[in-house]
């Protein structure tokens, strides 16, 4: 066995990887011991040559451990990958794309949520000649508050770009290795992974699966930071936030100077007036707020080029276990 320092992007072409199944990892060695026993007995049903491609995102826990106790048990199955730090998820799940070999490559979380055995329904749908099928979680087993927040965020999204997944926050999907190649070679720091896929895809599809409570622990995921991941992909995948202040603004300009032209009109005729001061105050705050949500939106933007020029790496690997390459080659 070998652990060695990352020293290539892609690794060498193994014999028949018919699939990949990337997971990234943060803090979860609660939820890694009964995902092994579940993923592995998942797998093993399925009549294909696979790998586990386990990426630990700056894990401060247990859980390299853990995963190095499961590559010692399953090493001809079992891979990680180690960041050097906490990039996340999408970063972790960028590095395990670009590391996988499979013919197919499916997405997991290691939180158990989505249930391992789901993985031959992703499978069935990529032999059907699918490059890309997203899961939707049918039975959300989430808070009413984090379900409502989610389909607003889902309504929002779809009236601001086009991409047209009823669930971005299942991590449960499936790619061909055509389609992963090609999101390999672009450059977009800040892309989000499934829906970037998503637009490149020629055959995308969507398959209901069982969602569970998580297994252990608690979620990386905040709201606020789920705030912030839905306001990437309405800025990261169209211009139309932009588009709509520009409309907002003409109208509120419009509005505003037949405003000015109606109470000019009442001074010359009525005189001098103190009411409607609160009014007057309630447009200047309704205007002022408009423009600093403008110059947020048009920040983002400004912000997403100064960090695509920049051309900083989204992800930093320190070392990648594996079988040795002698190993490799002497596999029947």
């Amino acid at each position: 066995m070998s652990v060695s320092a990352l020293t290539r992007e892609l690794p060498l072409s193994p014999p028949a990887t018919q699939l990949s199944v990337v997971i990234p990892v943060f803090n979860e060695e609660e939820c890694l011991p009964p995902l092994f026993e579940r993923l592995y007995a998942a797998l093993d049903k399925l009549a294909l040559r696979y790998e586990i491609v386990f990426v630990d995102d700056g894990s401060k826990d247990r859980s390299i451990a853990l995963m190095r106790e499961q590559f010692e048990r399953r090493p001809d199955v079992t891979r990680i990958v180690l960041l050097r730090r906490n990039f996340g998820q999408h970063a972790a799940l960028r590095a395990g794309m670009r590391q996988s070999r499979g013919r197919y490559v499916i997405t997991l979380d290691a939180d158990l949520q989505n249930p391992p055995e789901e993985i031959a329904t992703i499978v069935k749908l990529l032999d059907q000649g699918y490059d890309y099928v997203g899961g939707v979680r049918s039975t959300r087993q989430d808070s009413w508050f984090r379900r409502t927040a989610s389909r607003t965020a889902n309504w929002m999204r779809e009236r601001t770009t086009r991409i047209r997944m009823s669930d971005h926050g299942c991590m449960l999907r499936g790619y061909q290795r055509a389609l992963v190649d090609v999101v390999n070679q672009l450059q977009d720091v800040n892309a989000f992974l499934p829906a970037l896929a998503y637009t490149l895809a020629a055959r995308p599809t969507e398959v209901e699966v069982r969602h569970e409570a998580r297994a252990a622990g608690t979620s990386k995921y905040s709201l606020l930071r789920l705030a912030r991941l839905n306001f990437d992909l309405m800025t990261g995948f169209s211009v139309a936030p932009l588009q709509f202040l520009s409309v907002l603004g003409v109208a509120l300009s419009i509005v505003s100077g037949a405003l000015m032209l109606y109470l000019a009109a009442r001074r010359l005729l009525l005189g001098p007036e103190v009411e409607g001061v609160f009014t007057l105050f309630a447009f200047v705050f309704f205007f002022l707020g408009v423009i600093l949500l403008g110059i947020g939106l048009l920040g983002e933007f400004v912000a997403r080029i100064y960090q695509q020029v920049r051309s900083l790496p989204p992800y930093l690997i320190g070392a990648v276990i594996e079988k040795s390459a002698d190993e490799q080659r002497e596999e029947p």
